[in-house]
């Protein structure tokens, strides 16, 4: 009999990919795969453009996963995908959950990728990784928000591990790039006045397009007296924010997420 103790805990994998094209003035399936996990839906629309409903069939992530998920939106094309849920990361016995997102966006293409919150447990570890190529007529929209434990339910995230890549770029030229890691004492790091001053709940979003100026006045009159701040230059707006909980983060996200949609609603599967 083989001892516990040195049982190979179960891991889960996922691998989804999809590809849209355009046909007859509408956004339609040229390919879609999907592997382990990782599950791609595709609910009706009732105009020209393809949602996307990405689902962790593992129910969460924990040391050790990993999750890839890549899309290609073909010319004229506009996917909108999100998460069927929050994606939560649990406490990690060994290693680091990964998870990798890889976009591409063709000529005259839009991709809003609105994934629903990462939530974070005590002694969650998680790399995440996204990569964006876009045309330099294609438009992007990115939306990720982090909540560090659930607060209605008494959760925080003490220790841990946190890191988040983005690499997006427009003909082969790199237009924005950040690092985000926390790790080790995440709740003290997190407290100071220079990183979140106690704030648990977080996001960052990003357009790259030719709006982005208009965009600006849209959404800087959104965001008021609340914890954040939001820039354009160079066809680019970035807008991050910050909140004591997440349903506070989600009431001031909806509708600049929708400002930046020119005036869409989130996806049916966001709710307050």
């Amino acid at each position: 009999m083989v001892a516990a103790a040195s049982t190979r805990p179960q891991r889960a994998r996922g691998r989804g990919h999809l590809a849209a094209k355009t046909l007859d003035g509408r956004t339609r399936l040229a390919e879609l795969f999907q592997e382990g996990a990782a599950k791609i839906r595709l609910p009706d629309t009732f105009d020209s453009s393809m949602e996307a409903v990405i689902i962790n069939t593992a129910g969460g992530l924990t040391g050790g996963d990993r999750m890839d998920w890549s899309i290609v939106a073909g010319p004229d094309t506009r996917i909108d995908a999100t998460t069927q849920a929050c994606e939560k990361i649990y406490k990690a016995s060994a290693g680091t959950a990964e998870v990798t997102t890889s976009i591409k966006v063709d000529s005259g293409a839009r991709v809003d990728w609105l994934p629903q919150e990462t939530i974070l447990f005590d002694r969650a570890s998680l790399s995440r990784r996204l990569d964006v190529d876009l045309d330099e007529t294609a438009e992007f929209l990115a939306v990720e928000t982090v909540l560090l434990g659930r607060k209605a339910m008494g959760e925080a995230m003490a220790l841990g591990l946190f890191r988040d890549r983005w690499r997006i770029r427009r003909a082969e030229r790199l237009i924005h790039a950040e690092e985000l890691r926390f790790d080790g004492d995440v709740g003290a790091l997190t407290g100071e006045h220079a990183v979140l001053s106690g704030q648990v709940a977080f996001a960052t979003l990003l357009y790259a397009g030719p709006l982005a100026e208009t965009y600006l006045d849209r959404v800087r009159p959104l965001i008021g007296e609340h914890m954040g701040g939001v820039s354009q230059w160079r066809g680019k707006l970035v807008l991050r924010l910050a909140a004591p909980d997440g349903f506070a983060l989600r009431k001031i996200l909806i509708p600049v997420i929708s400002a930046l949609r020119n005036g869409m609603p989130v996806p049916k599967v966001w709710n307050l």
